[in-house]
């Protein structure tokens, strides 16, 4: 399926959890921190930046880390397994040209970007950029779509 996106980002909401899924709008290095190393990913315009909220909860927050990753580029930290922090993450961001959602994963401590952890409802879904929008595939039944328009106004000076 392919959901036309020019601007703003798109929300996947299911009964309990959510989505949040934007482009990249500029090519920039993306730093990932883990407790032994750094090691960063090229972002290219058209990337996609998903942030999974796997218990729900405002979407305020979600779209302010969506900022913060895309605009200005922080830094991604993750955790080691078994970490007793893993457990208090509401939000969780991975950034790459494809991303696809599981719930078999640790919230926060999965260093490769093509996965993002999420819930059981939303686990399967495959999120592509493309031209104009986006492409999705494994989407479950019964979940709402809808495009969220905002601008945060940037003075980089």
């Amino acid at each position: 399926m392919k959901y036309p996106l020019e601007e703003g980002v798109l929300l996947i909401q299911g009964n309990l959890s959510f989505l949040l899924i934007g482009k990249a709008n500029e090519q920039f290095s993306l730093c990932i921190e883990t407790s032994t190393e750094e090691f960063c990913q090229g972002v290219m315009p058209g990337d996609v930046i998903v942030v999974s909220a796997p218990e729900g909860g405002a979407v305020e927050p979600a779209l302010m880390l969506m900022d913060l990753v895309r605009t200005w580029h922080v830094p991604l930290l993750v955790l080691p397994r078994n970490h007793p922090g893993s457990r208090r993450i509401s939000r969780v961001v991975s950034v790459a040209k494809e991303v696809q959602t599981s719930c078999s994963i640790t919230r926060g401590t999965h260093p490769e970007q093509h996965l993002v952890c999420s819930s059981d409802e939303l686990a399967g879904i495959a999120i592509r950029g493309v031209s104009g929008g986006l492409e999705l595939s494994g989407m479950p039944d019964g979940l709402t779509l809808r495009t969220i328009r905002y601008r945060i106004i940037v003075d980089r000076a």
